[in-house]
């Protein structure tokens, strides 16, 4: 089939994406509309001592004024974080208590304290602006260092001296030994830097409470509409869950940001109920930097111990984790379990050990973004990994080679045990499609042009697919990690698939009808998806981690199963044949060796007309499937990059970049592709751009896009995309996800590239141009102008 698995077919949801036809949430509008707006602190750090909204009430459009006293005065509960983490004492994390209206203490800029419902968009804004807030400033911490420090302002009762959890992974006595009979150790001390997301649509919510029905509707920006509703019901106490229908309607981006329920869903549900009007938000872009989620924000003191031959004996890790003012949905587990257990890389290391402590601080939330964590591991493993080979004089693809693991299943020191993989075959590839071999000439090439050229490596494995549940739930996962689907075969042969995963820009509505094609030897245009509404779709688990393909589909698979087993029943049936004698190929089930067939039609039509159908065999054909793996998925890759530094300016050029990959079994090719561009000019961003910024009174210096620097095409290059594919035994499928491998594997190579050309490895990202100046100037390189 040429719509089957392996094949390039085009994108069905980009006709209406391309021609202006999509329908997100900011274009959902109700009859009864109203509009919410947020008033929000100026301050980092502040006492709410009284709020004075009688001069916004009496103006032209308002509606009403809310705060958070009336909010929890109805019961509405504080926001949660769904992963529960322990510290290697045995305590639990100590979680701040987080309103979704603040009503005694502030503790970022941006953190609302009242919202404003009025009969237009600006007619609320400008409102919003006539709320008199009384402050008590109070001492502001930013920094993760400085919130560990001996009287730092204390921004949460519950967490003496700002520390949420100390936990560590690993053998820490095992890991000493290691290094104390290490040939060379390497040391490094590194930060990775605090991004903002930036989805192309910001958040947006329309919530609608039908005082007949008493029942809820709420459109929203989210990446995962049944986890919406099961905390805004079991947790928030917004509403029964049975009279809650969350939507999540064309979403364009998510990253991560968009997996949580916010504040502000939160307040415009309540607010509907209060006003009886229909409330929408959208938010602003500035509103957006204030208030969604960050990610990254680590600090980290590293040691990697390596023996004569170059062998890894012990690698130990220090890190603070900066998760700012609150405890997000996520944020526990993105620093802890899905950042210490990829600590072994694609690296047959015996002795590892990572102490992790987390930290409030006086900024915007942090939580999952792009890789959640695998980033964060990755950049740290890859980063020492080059910093050695250049230490003890080794070539740094040798290096990674003598130390890759080479047989599978291989269980690593720190929880994960890798499913199937060949490391040094992707490195090969990888070089190969680089041209390594003719690098030195090209650096010899750029010198003549007084350019200095650079090469950097960085391989990386990550865990996909997030699940088992069995597995999270033993490590405080809060809800279990399976994908559900359901598959439906109408009377006239069309067939739908529902599925718990939901897309965000992935491609579902494609990839998914392609495997319903292979199995069924049907046209795509005949598969319709549905996800993303609580009252069409069976519970599912919603879309981050590079689920969708190893739970999601194989959710879907499962279901195919139990249809097949029906039509096969059906067709023997009416064919007058075994059952081991049918075969589904070109839109019919046949009999094997025969010219008795049934059209895929027909096999449907039977079913729901039922006059002819096996003894004791309900009517219908559709099925409902739970998919739960055994263990991740775990994709990797070798990524190669070349850059061109000015030695004048600092300005960097990545001239070169090389990704090899195996994402085990590929359904489509050009969708796979994209999503390795996007990841990677994402990495590509953060390494040479991109960070979030405070002053120290806790004020965002970075709060557009004058200030914050994203990626543009002229800041990447073409890319050379090669694939490797070894299957995954862990889904039916055999795949093993593609979403986050760029953002994983880019920072650190485009890194290794600059200190390469550089010639120290004293720079940290994002790798400006005048962070890389100072850094040729302090380690006194001959500039080209002298």
């Amino acid at each position: 089939m040429t719509s089957g698995i392996g094949q390039n077919v085009k994108r069905k949801e980009d006709k209406r994406f391309i021609t202006g036809k999509g329908r997100y949430t900011d274009d959902h509008r109700n009859d009864n509309q109203a509009y919410a707006a947020f008033v929000r602190s100026p301050h980092a750090h502040a006492k709410v001592l009284g709020i004075d909204a009688e001069e916004a009430r009496g103006m032209e459009g308002v509606i009403d004024v809310l705060d958070g006293h009336q909010l929890t005065g109805d019961g509405i509960g504080n926001l949660i974080c769904g992963w529960a983490i322990t510290s290697k004492d045995g305590s639990p994390m100590n979680m701040g208590a987080w309103s979704a209206l603040a009503t005694d203490t502030v503790r970022y800029v941006g953190d609302a304290v009242a919202v404003v419902i009025a009969e237009t968009n600006a007619q609320a804004r400008i409102a919003a602006e006539a709320v008199m807030v009384d402050y008590e400033e109070l001492p502001v911490v930013v920094h993760a260092i400085d919130a560990l420090k001996d009287g730092a302002p204390q921004i949460h009762d519950n967490a003496p001296g700002n520390l949420i959890y100390d936990w560590e992974l690993g053998d820490e006595a095992a890991t000493d030994a290691g290094l104390a009979e290490a040939a060379h150790v390497t040391t490094l001390d590194l930060t990775n830097n605090r991004l903002s997301p930036n989805p192309m649509e910001p958040r947006s919510a329309v919530a609608t409470y039908d005082h007949a029905e008493d029942h809820y509707t709420l459109y929203t920006t989210s990446q995962n509409p049944h986890v919406a509703r099961l905390v805004l019901s079991a947790f928030y106490n917004v509403a029964p869950e049975h009279k809650l229908r969350v939507i999540a309607p064309d979403v364009g981006g998510g990253f991560g940001a968009k997996i949580y329920i916010y504040p502000e869903e939160i307040t415009c549900l309540w607010a509907s109920m209060k006003t009886n009007r229909s409330v929408k938000w959208t938010s602003e872009r500035g509103e957006a930097f204030l208030t969604d989620m960050h990610g990254r924000d680590h600090v980290t003191h590293a040691k990697m111990g390596f023996d004569k031959d170059g062998r890894i004996t012990g690698f130990k890790i220090d890190t603070i984790a900066n998760l700012g003012a609150y405890m997000s949905l996520f944020s526990s587990s993105v620093p802890t379990y899905l950042y210490a257990p990829l600590m072994s890389g694609q690296y047959d290391i015996q002795n590892i050990h990572c102490n992790v402590r987390a930290v409030y601080t006086n900024t915007v939330p942090v939580d999952a973004y792009r890789g959640a964590g695998r980033p964060e591991a990755t950049y740290l493993v890859e980063r020492m990994m080059e910093t050695a080979a250049r230490e003890m004089g080794m070539d740094p693809a040798e290096l990674r080679r003598r130390n890759f693991v080479q047989e599978f299943p291989h269980q690593t020191p720190v929880l994960m045990q890798y499913d199937a993989g060949d490391f040094p075959k992707i490195l090969e590839l990888a070089q190969e499609a680089a041209d390594v071999a003719g690098f030195e000439e090209r650096r010899r090439e750029a010198e003549s042009r007084g350019k200095l050229r650079g090469i950097g490596y960085s391989t990386f494995i990550e865990a996909c697919g997030l699940a088992p549940s069995k597995a999270a739930g033993s490590l405080g996962a809060g809800v279990g990690l399976w994908e559900s689907a359901e598959v439906r075969v109408n009377p006239a042969g069309t067939i739908e698939i529902l599925t718990g995963s939901h897309s965000h820009g992935q491609g579902h509505e494609t990839t998914f009808a392609q495997i319903v094609a292979e199995r069924f030897g049907v046209p795509v245009d005949s598969v319709q998806i549905v996800h993303g509404d609580t009252d069409k779709v069976q519970f599912g688990m919603g879309t981050y981690g590079s689920r969708s393909g190893p739970v999601g589909m194989s959710a879907v698979v499962k279901a195919m199963d139990k249809v097949e087993e029906k039509v096969r029943q059906i067709a023997a049936h009416t064919l007058e044949a075994s059952e081991d004698d049918i075969e589904i190929s070109g839109g019919q089930v046949k009999v094997k060796g025969t010219d008795k067939a049934m059209a895929w039609h027909e096999v449907g039509l039977a079913a729901y007309v039922a006059h002819n159908l096996p003894d004791g065999m309900e009517p219908g054909l559709k099925e409902t499937a739970f998919f739960d793996p055994v263990n991740f998925s775990f994709p990797s890759g070798a990524f190669i990059c070349e850059v061109e530094v000015d030695p004048d300016t600092g300005q960097t050029q990545v001239v070169r970049f090389t990704s090899a990959d195996d994402f085990g079994v590929i359904v489509n090719p050009m969708i796979v592709e994209g999503q390795v561009h996007g990841g990677v000019t994402q990495g590509i961003g953060q390494a040479l751009l991109e960070q979030v910024v405070y002053d120290e009174q806790g004020q965002l210096l970075t709060g557009s896009y004058m200030d914050y620097t994203m990626p543009r095409a002229a800041d990447v290059p073409f890319f050379d995309v090669q694939h490797h594919e070894t299957p995954s035994p862990n889904n039916p499928l055999g795949v093993k996800g593609c979403g986050e491998a760029g953002a994983i594997g880019a920072p650190p190579a485009v890194i290794n590239a600059i200190t390469d050309a550089i010639g120290t490895n004293d720079l940290a990202m994002p790798a400006t141009p005048q962070a890389v100046w100072r850094a040729l100037r302090a380690a006194q390189k001959p500039m080209a102008a002298e």
